[in-house]
């Protein structure tokens, strides 16, 4: 037993791929998962899976994301703080041509089509059987020791620069980054069953949705929701109606126990959704006569990143693909999603390709 934890939490399968794993159910994306992907390729078609990173635009959809700025760098040398972008070399030597462009970004790694790492999400739980919750993470990781967040800086210029350098020393982005994100992926069409309204899908529902479009889920398969969320934020070309998308589309009901349990059972590698969430984001549940009642606030997130090592992919951009496969009588097809090799950091920005 790692000495990380006592106890792991109900419906969870920590330690299912040894005590230290950091990459949970990815693990099943083994050579043949690859070999799999590879075969649904015939017409060598590709389809980008992003949005534009500077989608949804403004700040309105979340807050506390910001979206891209992006800056020259500066030249040294001889051309010291001059802007690098558009800069000549013959500023410095007649006999040279070379004009050059470098520039750089601030982002939220998690502002438009992303990656959760396992190190997004984890839960007040008692680990180690004391009576007493600890803020922890999938295969027991702890806040405050591999998971370290960042130190005050009383002098920062701007808001965003408070708490320089959190750091996920384990769960990482870059750990699925480092195992590779190419496989077989497989689309859900809720949207073309459902329409673009708001409702919390449920087990019975996606059971009828993969039973009408003939659809199989098998161990390692990638999985992707089509809500057509991510097509209505886009026409809104970055102005977001905030109160329009929250009535667009539908995600996974993350309080319905069947699902949760489907999800394991099925022994999926990854949930991926073209919504916000993956699963609809529902207002705090009450017990019995309406007592409080201890409760994640993100369920599926809960069920998925801390009790069950499944990553999360967000705001993907799937409706294109979505069409052609029910086009041409299909649900599977090659998925290439690397996030960035980015040491430490709980999510990454991706542009992940569908190849049919």
């Amino acid at each position: 037993m790692p000495q990380r934890w006592k106890h792991a939490p109900a419906g969870s399968h920590w330690g299912e791929f040894g005590p230290d794993d950091q990459r949970g159910r990815m693990n099943l994306v083994d050579a043949a998962k690859v070999l799999q992907g590879i075969a649904e390729v015939r017409e060598g078609r590709t389809f980008c899976l992003s949005l534009p990173l500077d989608v949804p635009g403004g700040r309105a959809l979340n807050p506390r994301r910001m979206p891209p700025r992006t800056f020259s760098t500066l030249r040294d040398g001889a051309s010291d703080g001059q802007q690098g972008f558009c800069w000549s070399y013959q500023s410095e030597d007649p006999d040279l041509s070379d004009v050059v462009c470098d520039d750089v970004v601030l982002m939220s790694l998690q502002y438009s089509t992303q990656w959760d790492s396992l190190a997004h999400m984890g839960s007040r739980f008692d680990a180690d059987g004391d009576g007493v919750a600890e803020a922890v993470f999938y295969n027991g990781f702890r806040a405050g020791e591999q998971l370290q967040p960042a130190a005050e800086d009383v002098h920062a210029v701007e808001p965003w620069a408070r708490y320089p350098g959190p750091r996920a020393g384990a769960l990482g982005i870059e750990q699925l980054a480092a195992h590779g994100v190419q496989g077989r992926g497989v689309l859900i069409d809720l949207a073309h069953h459902l329409g673009r309204r708001r409702q919390a899908v449920g087990y019975d529902t996606l059971m009828r949705v993969l039973e009408a479009d003939g659809v199989e889920v098998e161990p390692g398969d990638m999985v992707c929701m089509h809500t057509g969320f991510a097509d209505t934020l886009l026409a809104m070309n970055r102005q977001p109606d905030v109160k329009h998308l929250h009535e667009t589309g539908s995600g996974l009901d993350g309080h319905d126990a069947r699902l949760l349990n489907w999800i394991v059972d099925v022994r999926l590698a990854c949930l991926i959704a073209d919504n916000p969430a993956v699963e609809l984001v529902q207002p705090k549940r009450l017990g019995e006569g309406g007592a409080p009642m201890r409760q994640p606030r993100l369920a599926l997130h809960e069920h998925c990143l801390f009790k069950n090592g499944i990553h999360l992919g967000e705001l993907w951009y799937l409706s294109e693909l979505a069409h052609w496969l029910r086009a041409n009588g299909r649900s599977r097809f090659l998925l290439t999603a690397p996030p960035l090799r980015l040491p430490g950091a709980a999510g990454s920005p991706a542009t992940p390709i569908a190849t049919v």
